[in-house]
Formats: C-alpha cells, sequence, structure tokens
C-alpha cells in the first residue's frame, strides 16, 4: 500500500488517551518529514479556550514530529487539533480527543 500524504503515526498523549497526570507538551510523530511553516497543533478545553502555548514546532532533531507545551492542565476533556504540510505537498488535518482524570 502506498500513502499519498503524511499520516499521524504515535501520539502522546494517544487518541482517546484517559491519563491520571495531565501532560506538559503533547506531541505527534508522522510518517513524512513536515513543512514547519505550515504546520500547526492546537490544544483545547471543552469550551474552546486554547490551553497550548501557540508554539508548535517541528522538531529539530525529528521533522517527522510535531510539538506543542501546553498550560497545566486541570481535570477535564480535551481536543488536539493538527494541520500539516507534508514535503510531498499534501495538506492533512484531524483532531483527536484525551481526557485528564481526577
Amino acid at each position: 500500500m502506498v500513502w499519498a500524504h503524511a499520516y499521524l503515526v504515535k501520539s502522546v498523549p494517544a487518541q482517546r488517551a484517559l491519563l491520571f497526570r495531565a501532560p506538559a507538551k503533547i506531541q505527534l510523530w508522522f510518517n513524512e518529514r513536515l513543512e514547519p511553516r505550515y504546520s500547526s497543533l492546537i490544544v483545547s478545553d471543552s469550551q474552546g479556550n486554547r490551553v497550548d502555548s501557540g508554539t508548535a514546532e517541528v522538531g529539530d532533531d525529528d521533522p517527522k514530529r510535531l510539538s506543542v507545551a501546553v498550560k497545566p492542565l486541570p481535570p477535564g476533556r480535551y481536543i488536539i487539533r493538527y494541520r500539516v504540510l507534508s514535503v510531498d505537498g499534501h495538506i492533512v488535518q484531524d483532531q483527536f480527543p484525551f481526557t485528564v482524570k481526577q
């Protein structure tokens, strides 16, 4: 099978994860190198308020990793939204939730 665009390989936290401790950083790994200027990662709470630092970065040491720091997260449900442009020129966007337990 040949993929025509970047796809999400792994994420920390995982999709639909139930966490007992909030992460300090959200990290996504893709199967292809990403174009930093055209890749974004937003984390929001259940009311739609952004809880990330606003500065998502493609890794210097790993151009397939996109990450962003998040503020201290209280218990609740959060949505990770990403939009990436891979080096093959295709844009991929998606979202998934994770939950921080009490």
